[in-house]
């Protein structure tokens, strides 16, 4: 029971940190868009601010995998 209680928070944690990171990947991107249909030319920072926060995404995008993956086998619950 005690594990059920600390795989939910994990997974609480998990769906804050999805929706922050998919925030501020929507901001990134849509800050690259308004640069480009403005003077069309963003700069090193905010192609590098727009490409971490994909990175983040995709980190966590794995990471709901493998805690769908240990649901599905029993390791879980």
């Amino acid at each position: 029971m005690a594990n059920t209680a600390a795989w939910r928070q994990q997974e609480q944690q998990l769906i804050e940190r999805w929706r922050e990171a998919t925030e501020r990947h929507r901001a990134a991107h849509a800050e690259l868009a308004a640069r480009a249909q403005g003077d069309g030319a963003p700069d090193d920072a905010l192609v590098e601010k727009a490409k971490a926060a994909s990175a983040e995404l995709e980190a966590l995008r794995r990471q709901v995998a493998r805690l769908k993956r240990d649901f599905i086998t029993g390791k879980r619950y």
